[in-house]
């Protein structure tokens, strides 16, 4: 207890105090690693795995940075994992025509469409975010089907230089930095905060709500599309599938999401969704190495986030699914 006394304390710390989030979100990534080094020393943590395990972070990180437009908005969307897919297949087909600009521009510009489509229709609508995407996360499952033509996609290995260091990093941390710089210098990223905390006041204010919740999916979307050619250019293939079993590609992003949200108070949001997600793949990894049964990894990384976002989070006014 003292020594978290003490810890507490780095907050009114002139210096240390603005990166009290930092210091905090740290050490917790040094937690999980040690707890799995000594549980498991011989086939976790060592350098190479290490950099396997940031390789595949990054990845979600950038899904996670999407997601925060609308989850700070207190909107959800359970199609992420359906526009990959989607995103990523029709990429893919056009880069045996067109080469990078064929996946780059085929991933991301689908991404953003659906995007649109997302928003449009939940305005248009007027029901729940999560009614409106899971509907359509069926029709992008089965579009992607449909395009794919019933076959596995796979992308040819001289257009895989998103796939591995540094084009995957390179492209990463400019998505990053993007998205850090919409939140902080833009209206964008003013705007999606004055919603998260109190819509009707930021109607009062003069913000066109319904407009703004159409660019946060945008914006979303955007981003899943940059997702999706990382995750083509890792995996080297993707197949289309059907029966909603693209939404278990939903929820390692949105974790990611989870801190971001957690550590915005200590202005830390999108390095948070970085690490944070690291942290994941150290757990997810980390019981890879131990050998624990799927169900097992599941209940416990559940718990685990439940804890660091209890214990990090305040609520916020707004933070509802709609």
């Amino acid at each position: 207890m003292k020594l978290l006394r003490q810890f507490q304390k780095l907050k009114t710390n002139k210096i240390l105090g603005r990166y009290y989030g930092l210091i905090l979100l740290a050490l917790m990534a040094f937690f999980f690693f040690a707890v799995f080094k000594l549980l498991s020393p011989a086939n976790f943590g060592s350098l190479d795995n290490l950099y396997f395990y940031l390789q595949s972070s990054i990845i979600y990180s950038v899904g996670a940075c999407g997601f925060y437009f609308i989850v700070v908005m207190g909107l959800f969307d359970f199609s992420i994992g359906a526009n990959v897919v989607l995103s990523s297949i029709v990429g893919v087909l056009l880069s045996k025509q067109f080469g990078y600009i064929g996946l780059l521009f085929g991933c991301v510009l689908c991404g953003t469409l659906i995007g649109f489509i997302n928003g449009l229709l939940y305005i248009k609508l007027t029901i729940p975010s999560m009614i409106v995407t899971v509907g359509l996360m069926l029709i992008y499952e089965s579009a992607a089907y449909y395009v794919a033509g019933g076959v596995k996609q796979v992308l040819d290995p001289s257009m895989q230089a998103f796939g591995r260091a540094p084009g995957n990093i390179l492209l990463a941390f400019a998505a990053f930095l993007a998205t850090n710089a919409i939140l902080k210098y833009t209206r964008t990223g003013t705007y999606c905060y004055a919603i998260g905390s109190n819509e009707y006041t930021a109607k009062i204010m003069g913000i066109n709500v319904n407009r703004q919740k159409l660019v946060g999916f945008v914006l979303c979307h955007l981003f899943v599309g940059v997702m999706a050619v990382l995750s083509v250019s890792y995996g080297t293939s993707m197949t289309a599938t059907t029966g909603m079993t693209s939404m278990a590609r939903n929820f390692t992003p949105l974790m990611g999401t989870f801190f971001g949200v957690a550590f915005r108070k200590y202005g830390t949001a999108i390095p948070a969704i970085i690490i944070g997600e690291f942290i994941i793949a150290i757990i997810f990894n980390g019981f890879v190495a131990l050998g624990a049964p799927t169900t097992v990894q599941n209940i416990v990384t559940g718990a685990a986030l439940l804890a660091i976002v209890a214990i990090t989070a305040q609520p916020q006014k707004g933070a509802v699914a709609k």
